[in-house]
């Protein structure tokens, strides 16, 4: 199986990355970077493609991606870190700008799926009480939610705060949300996700999971 990651040397993308090179499921991997990739470097089945501009897929980077099914979308900043423009070019238009685009990729037997790291305390009903990371991601869910259809899902998932610290009462540690995130581009959880529950919500046919139903889906991951 061929999968697309992105924000490889990020906390959540290295946890992800870190999974899918341990995955003998996973033949392929395209890593959409701006800058090399070290925990890569090396690994056979790995294709770093230096890509600096995440609004736009030339006919080079698209052929690249060709046989891929799917890609977790782990590129993501704080917005403490960028202007408020910046954040939502970031946040938004770049995986809206990858959907479009991967959209277009020849369908193989099952769907595309395009797995989105969003993150808690976003809303897609915001308030005036929530935040302005929350209004942009919900927005992002929204419109990643019109480009769903029958050969491309689109899925949203909400962790808790990811921290790279050790103190595991109060994060939710990214060994367990790499697999997860992993095992989502892989359609593992397609019969979960359909069933619905506790946590999730589903939006024009996006499923939205809480980090309760990520917590819920990976400690019954063994029936997968």
């Amino acid at each position: 199986m061929h999968l697309i990651l992105t924000g490889a040397t990020g906390l959540v993308g290295s946890g992800v990355l870190d999974a899918m090179l341990k995955s003998k499921s996973i033949t392929k991997i395209s890593i959409l970077s701006r800058r090399p990739v070290p925990l890569a470097s090396g690994d056979p089945k790995v294709n770093v493609i230096l890509h600096q501009d995440f609004e736009k897929y030339e006919h080079q980077v698209i052929d690249q991606l060709q046989g891929a099914s799917g890609v977790v979308w782990a590129l993501g900043v704080s917005q403490l870190k960028v202007s408020k423009e910046e954040y939502v070019t970031i946040t938004k238009d770049f995986p809206l700008a990858a959907a479009k685009a991967f959209s277009k990729l020849p369908s193989t037997t099952e769907p595309f799926r395009f797995i989105y790291v969003s993150g808690h305390g976003t809303s897609i009903n915001p308030t005036y009480f929530t935040p302005y990371f929350g209004k942009v991601k919900g927005e992002a869910e929204r419109e990643l939610s019109e480009l769903r259809t029958p050969q491309f899902h689109i899925e949203s998932v909400r962790p808790a705060g990811v921290d790279p610290s050790n103190h595991d009462a109060i994060k939710p540690p990214t060994e367990q949300l790499g697999p997860f995130l992993a095992d989502m581009a892989m359609g593992k959880y397609d019969k979960q996700l359909d069933a619905s529950g506790e946590g999730i919500e589903n939006l024009n046919g996006l499923r939205i999971l809480e980090n309760v139903a990520f917590r819920r889906l990976y400690q019954g991951r063994a029936a997968i």
